[in-house]
């Protein structure tokens, strides 16, 4: 498999106390496109119908790989996506959840991030649900690292 670049995008704490200075929502629309452009785009290669997720207006692709440490796997992810904001929502999510235990992302819960930062109420709803199918292609990698043994 491919390796991927790791994304260049801040810690999650970052990225919340970041929101939190940001008062105004067309601050925060800006942030969410600025995350999105620190990400490294992937590669042609990987723009396939495997890494690409469904359920999203946008196109957007995630990349995973599983590797073990102390017989547990890890993953790491690798996204991007062909609309702005759709691409600062994926850098957000790889943040909160990329190079964590399976068992770790999981126990997240993506869904109050994203609400916690206030991103539920001012994206359409389109945008809220594709997130929503971004976590869940998230939760079913883990899962399968889990089932799999990795």
């Amino acid at each position: 498999m491919e390796s991927l670049p790791a994304p260049s995008i801040p810690s999650i704490d970052e990225i919340i106390d970041n929101f939190s200075l940001l008062e105004e929502w067309d601050d925060r629309y800006r942030y969410v496109i600025e995350l999105g452009r620190g990400m490294s785009p992937l590669s042609e290669s990987q723009r396939t119908e495997v890494n690409k997720v469904q359920g999203c207006a946008s196109q957007v692709w995630l990349a995973t790989i599983v590797s073990l440490a102390d017989n547990r796997p890890f993953l790491t992810f690798h996204g991007d996506s062909d609309a702005h904001i759709v691409r600062g929502l994926v850098a957000i999510l790889l943040s909160a959840v990329s190079g964590k235990q399976a068992s770790e992302i999981l126990a997240a819960d993506p869904i109050a991030l994203f609400d916690r930062l206030g991103l539920g109420e001012h994206l359409t709803p389109q945008r809220s649900n594709g997130f929503r199918s971004m976590v869940g292609r998230i939760r079913n990698d883990a899962r399968d690292a889990l089932a799999d043994g990795a």
